[in-house]
Parts: structure tokens; C-alpha cells; sequence
């Protein structure tokens, strides 16, 4: 979509009016308002699993397969 110049001001006046009200709205509501990006969201932290813990989990499901295909569970380890 290709906008005209006088289109591209109009809605950068929108844009401030948006900005002020939001504003003059937060400093009524006596906080601050989101516009929903993610500027004040701390990142999440990535969960890290144990050898052991993954060793369990990958023990658990060679056992669900083995009794899925009516085998014997091995004790063989995967690589």
C-alpha cells in the first residue's frame, strides 16, 4: 500500500494525538499504559534439564516404545 505524503503526515498527527491521550490517560489512571509491545517485558528464562532428569525422560519413552512394538525394554544406551 503506498501512502501520499499528505496521507503520511496525517497519520503521524494521529499518531501523537494517540501518543498524548494515552498519556494524559495514564497520568489519570496514575500508571503507565502498554500499547502491547514488549519493551517492558523482562525475557524469559530458559529452563535447563539436568543429565539426569534427561536420562529419565529418555529411559521412560525406549520403555513406551518397547511396549508399543510388545519387545522387551534393552538396556542399551542410545547414541
Amino acid at each position: 500500500m503506498t501512502l501520499s505524503s499528505t496521507q503520511l503526515r496525517r497519520a503521524a498527527k494521529l499518531q501523537e494525538k494517540i501518543e498524548e491521550m494515552q498519556q494524559e490517560l495514564a497520568s489519570l489512571l496514575g500508571g503507565s499504559i502498554s500499547v502491547g509491545s514488549s519493551e517492558g517485558k523482562p525475557a524469559r528464562k530458559k529452563r535447563e534439564m539436568s543429565a539426569a532428569a534427561r536420562k529419565k525422560i529418555a529411559d521412560a519413552q525406549r520403555k513406551r516404545w518397547a511396549k508399543q512394538k510388545g519387545e522387551a525394554p534393552s538396556d542399551k544406551k542410545a547414541k
